[in-house]
């Protein structure tokens, strides 16, 4: 796993593009571009939740981008914590006392993605190859803790490695939980005609309203079965697994495979036992409608506040990190 960035040959630019909020609605955007290892790598990053807004290897884009003066489509990119996925009714109960979160998925009725999707972040740190950006969590209802969250954007000779680090900067416990929402993408190859591989044994059964049912089945011999992958054009997914298949580190990898085995992996560490697979027709890219897919790491599943599975707490002045990313292979491994 690519943990740490290799010895740049060239020093990588930082280039800030601050943009009115009239032309885009994801404020500032944040470009970073290296030479490492002989190998091209450019990241765009935003200062409204801290989106992944662009990745590019040797000139290959991996992540779906969309117009600059749109908000992301899909949620694309977002940084979400202290929850991903859905909060089902927006309720759960802390100490015995019922919490109310804002409804934020009028459709089903749930809080969806945590409370920092539409929030500005500030730059925090800057190296040779990476930005760091911050952000506070108050206090509010549905959610009385507060949180110092930071995202560092790394970039490697493959791609990407993103860092998440939450400290609890209250006097209680705070529950936490956190994901990412890329849509990735291999170049110029359309997305429905790309493989898709979900390393994981079980499939979380949800409701009506997408929420877990509390029944988790193995993939063997079903539909839900992606670890020998199946073409994204003949899927329609809204989904998500445990029981990930690991690496002797802990680590995970789930990957979509263009027809000349190249791929682009979303790889994620020990902490994350959670992938989600969101698949539409209907992402408004420049140009147009196309098919996209987002492949999300997750700490834990949908609704974990209240089934508690895959859910932290942190301890006042505790401080967790986690760690996923993105790489491009142009070879089969």
């Amino acid at each position: 796993m690519p943990n740490q960035a290799p010895s740049l040959n060239q020093a990588p630019s930082l280039n800030q593009e601050p943009r009115h909020r009239a032309a885009s609605p994801m404020g500032e955007h944040f470009e970073l571009m290296a030479s490492i290892g002989g190998r091209s790598q450019r990241v765009v990053v935003t200062e409204i939740a801290a989106s992944l807004r662009e990745l590019d290897v040797d000139g290959v884009a991996l992540v779906q981008d969309y117009p600059s003066d749109a908000q992301p489509p899909w949620c694309a990119g977002w940084v979400l914590v202290p929850w991903p996925n859905r909060v089902a009714g927006g309720t759960w109960s802390y100490d015995g006392v019922a919490q109310q979160l804002d409804i934020t998925e009028p459709d089903h009725g749930n809080a969806l993605h945590g409370l920092l999707t539409h929030t500005p972040y500030s730059v925090s740190a800057l190296t040779a190859d990476s930005i760091t950006l911050g952000a506070g969590l108050s206090p509010q209802p549905g959610y009385p803790f507060e949180l110092s969250t930071s995202v560092r954007y790394q970039l490697v000779g493959d791609g990407l490695l993103v860092t998440h680090r939450l400290e609890n900067t209250g006097p209680r416990s705070a529950p936490v939980a956190l994901g990412a929402h890329p849509f990735l993408r291999l170049g110029n190859v359309p997305t429905e005609e790309l493989t898709l591989y979900i390393n994981a044994d079980t499939h979380i059964e949800v409701d009506e309203r997408l929420n877990p049912s509390g029944i988790t089945t193995d993939v063997s011999g079903t539909p839900n079965d992606f670890r020998n992958g199946q073409l994204v054009g003949a899927v329609d997914l809204d989904d998500a697994w445990g029981d990930v298949r690991r690496e002797d580190d802990g680590s995970s990898a789930h990957y979509l495979e263009a027809p000349d085995g190249s791929q682009v992996q979303m790889y994620m560490d020990a902490s994350f036992g959670y992938v989600q697979a969101f698949t539409t027709t209907e992402f408004a890219a420049d140009g147009g409608m196309v098919t996209a897919v987002a492949v999300e790491p997750m700490t834990a599943p949908a609704d974990a506040f209240n089934s508690g599975e895959g859910l932290r707490w942190l301890e006042p002045g505790e401080v967790w990190e986690a760690s996923w990313g993105i790489r491009y292979l142009t070879t089969r491994k």
